[in-house]
């Protein structure tokens, strides 16, 4: 146990260490899950118990870098308020050493089970990967069973990140994994009793489906039901850009269609991005107890652009989105914000039939600040070009002849613009979340979302709206707290 005990203490003792300089960074946000110091990634075990929701994450408590990962915890009974829980997993034991990788949760005859994938590297460069389980009588303090799957034959190390459900009398889980041949898959295991696995093989992947080659290796897995459709969201590496598609250099997105009950094959459509800005990766979902199917994602990416971001200097890096409804809309998912965080509004202000003269920059004293809520509603959808600009960082533009969105932010290492873009045939409403270091735009009511973060200069809090010509909307700002 001393073992244990060191880690987990050499954790909190580094928090603790930390805790001034990082709560003096101007970038911590201010409705976002982040880390109490170190980096932050991937939501695990996402899943609501007794009117509780749980949400971990995989956290290095000793870098800003990708090292051996804890589960970090937190709790809240509204989405809304949380709670820093004690730490779940410490990556202690000969099959996690290297790191307790993500994985999920479930509730079984009044207990928390957590599914993880122990990841472990060898002096010689070798890694193994196993499945293994924690259990929990208090949803707090958890007790490692060790490995319940090993690696099957035809695959490589690269297989990891379970979620688990109930289905009917038996238990399925959700693989990522990458086959012999690295091409990218979705396995799927059952189970009597959660301790004994049979493997079913791949549910979807490269070269399955009509799919050609698909990625390398599909992370963070999670099939579910929603709307009378199955579908499995997924983050495939190694995809190429397609156009205005896959300018990150990972791709989270998803398949509908309906998953055969006797073959355990899902037979799918198109793959579709969930999120079309900079930011966004392994989300993972749960169903709660009013029915709703919500969504977390880790609100940030690893690239090459990840170690340029300030909030290294104060000792901390990323964040958590916020946490979102999905539907089902004419076979496209629609994201909207729960709506839970209405709860953080304050102060009011409301402009009705706001109107934009034609190439005139527009701001007003009370659209502007840090942390806010705001929503435009187009009397139609907009006819010409339309631009607003976030404190000289941030510039969102929609232009109607083109039918194109675009998400404009300076890069993080040299100030230089970078964009992403999507298609989209009308606007006529935004939704804009805007966080301290951070944006998540939701347009025409979820049909499509652009995450990111962003670095401003402190006391830039400035908010412009420009049209190429006549425009009138409905303008309505929140101040989040």
């Amino acid at each position: 146990m001393t073992k244990i005990n060191n880690l987990v203490e050499d954790a909190y003792r580094r928090v603790e260490q930390e805790q001034q300089k990082v709560a003096s960074d101007m970038y911590r946000l201010q409705f976002h899950l982040m880390p109490l110091v170190g980096l932050l990634n991937d939501p695990n075990g996402f899943i609501q118990i007794d009117e509780v929701y749980h949400v971990f994450y995989q956290w290095n408590p000793f870098e800003t870098a990708h090292g051996a990962k804890f589960w970090g915890h937190f709790t809240s009974t509204d989405l809304v308020n949380w709670t820093t829980e004690p730490i779940a997993l410490a990556p202690d034991q000969w099959y996690d050493k290297n790191g307790c990788y993500s994985g999920s949760a479930i509730e079984h005859d009044g207990k928390m089970y957590l599914f993880y994938t122990g990841n472990v590297k060898e002096d010689n460069g070798e890694r193994s990967t196993y499945q293994c389980m924690a259990v929990s009588e208090d949803g707090i303090s958890f007790e490692k069973k060790g490995p319940v799957i090993h690696l099957p034959k035809g695959y490589t190390a690269h297989f990891r990140d379970p979620k688990v459900w109930k289905s009917g009398n038996e238990w399925l889980m959700v693989l990522g994994a990458q086959n012999l041949k690295h091409e990218g898959e979705a396995v799927l295991y059952r189970s009597d009793n959660l301790f004994e696995w049979e493997f079913l093989g791949p549910a979807a992947g490269s070269q399955m489906n009509e799919l050609e080659e698909f990625g390398y290796m599909w992370e963070c897995p999670d099939l579910f039901q929603l709307d009378g459709h199955d579908v499995l969201i997924v983050s495939p590496q190694g995809l190429e850009p397609e156009g205005d598609h896959f300018h990150n250099l990972y791709q989270s997105g998803y398949f509908i269609g309906k998953l055969d009950p006797q073959t355990k094959r899902l037979q799918h459509g198109t793959f579709t991005e969930l999120d079309r800005g900079f930011d966004f990766y392994a989300p993972q979902t749960t169903l709660d107890s009013e029915g709703r199917r919500l969504l977390i994602a880790w609100m940030g990416i690893t690239d090459e652009m990840e170690k340029y971001q300030p909030t290294i200097e104060h000792n901390w890096i990323h964040a958590l989105t916020i946490p979102r409804e999905l539907k089902i809309v004419n076979n496209k998912i629609y994201q909207k914000p729960a709506t839970e965080l209405k709860a953080l509004r304050k102060n009011e202000v409301r402009y009705k039939a706001v109107c934009l003269e034609a190439g005139i920059v527009k701001n007003f004293s009370d659209i502007q600040g840090d942390s806010l809520e705001m929503q435009l509603d187009f009397n139609d959808s907009i006819a010409g070009i339309f631009e607003m600009e976030i404190r000289d960082n941030i510039k969102i533009s929609y232009h109607s002849t083109e039918q194109l969105f675009t998400l404009e932010r300076k890069n993080f290492k040299d100030g230089k613009k970078e964009f992403r873009r999507c298609a989209l045939e009308k606007l006529h409403k935004l939704h804009i979340f805007l966080d301290t270091s951070s944006i998540e735009i939701f347009l025409n009511d979820g049909e499509e979302v652009c995450t990111a973060r962003f670095f401003a200069k402190e006391n830039d809090k400035c908010i412009t709206f420009y049209s190429d010509q006549i425009e009138t909307f409905d303008l309505s700002k929140w101040e989040l707290k």
